[in-house]
């Protein structure tokens, strides 16, 4: 999936040209060298207007000729490091039965720092599934997850995400304040009744266990919550030895973000009542 990703997309398809059946970009107009970059590596191109993330993937997966039984879902700025190519392909159908996702650990990396600490390494997500068996939850407002609701595998290796264009600190902000208004929406949406497509559990899977932290998180107070959570992860979660970019991306994405969602969940309240 992409818009404008000249700066990220050639490393990412460099990660899995060679090996993979066949490679699939979905365009939504990009404007830069996205398109020559994807045709360089053997994509076929196909475009299709954005939504939201999800509804984006929702679209890729059933309308894309896809031939291949197994889907790897990347988005532009992720890459698959040479160990986790060589574990992907070392998978045996022995391995894989009876298997409908296979969850990655990502490798976070942010103005050239791997964000070791903080409870954010390894952050587990599930982007290689069994294709008919996977769905998407069109309530994702911002992030975009995929699920399955039969058994799971976990692989060893990393996958790395590094979008160089948030090397400019003010495109990661305006983005975050986009997506600040989008999660509070969303948030709103669950909270009056929203449901998840999977039931959370706290000793689940991966992302079991994530919807069950987020019921958590709806049920804390506004405006205190993002102190509590940036303590969580910058002090008890040893954040502070990221070093430098560590402290800026602790800060930014563990408080300044979440105290700006809570803003907009705020305002969003006292628009209802006003109307």
């Amino acid at each position: 999936m992409t818009y404008n990703e000249e700066a990220n997309l050639a490393e990412c398809l460099r990660s899995v040209a060679g090996w993979a059946t066949e490679i699939f970009v979905v365009d939504s107009g990009s404007t830069d060298r996205t398109r020559e970059i994807a045709a360089r590596f053997g994509g076929a191109i196909y475009g299709h207007p954005f939504e939201t993330h999800a509804r984006q993937w929702e679209w890729a997966l059933e309308n894309l000729p896809l031939q291949g039984e197994w889907v790897l879902a990347l988005d532009a700025d992720q890459r698959v490091t040479p160990e986790l190519a060589g574990e992907i392909q070392d998978l045996s159908s022995t391995a894989l039965e009876g298997i409908e996702g296979v969850f990655l650990k990502r490798r976070q990396v942010f103005r050239s720092k791997w964000i070791r600490y903080g409870g954010y390494y390894p952050k587990y997500l599930l982007k290689m599934f069994r294709r008919g068996c996977v769905q998407t939850d069109p309530s994702d407002l911002v992030d975009h997850h995929f699920f399955v609701t039969g058994r799971t595998l976990e692989l060893k290796h990393d996958l790395v995400e590094a979008n160089k264009k948030e090397d400019d600190i003010t495109f990661w902000i305006d983005k975050h304040n986009r997506y600040a208004r989008l999660l509070a929406q969303e948030q709103m949406r669950r909270a009056k009744g929203g449901r998840y497509v999977i039931a959370p559990a706290l000793f689940g899977n991966p992302d079991e266990r994530t919807v069950f932290l987020k019921m958590i998180w709806a049920r804390l107070p506004l405006y205190i919550r993002p102190f509590l959570y940036f303590t969580y992860r910058y002090v008890i979660r040893l954040g502070f030895l990221d070093g430098k970019e560590g402290a800026i991306f602790h800060f930014l994405q563990a408080f300044w973000f979440r105290l700006l969602v809570d803003i907009n969940v705020d305002q969003l309240r006292r628009e209802e009542v006003r109307s």
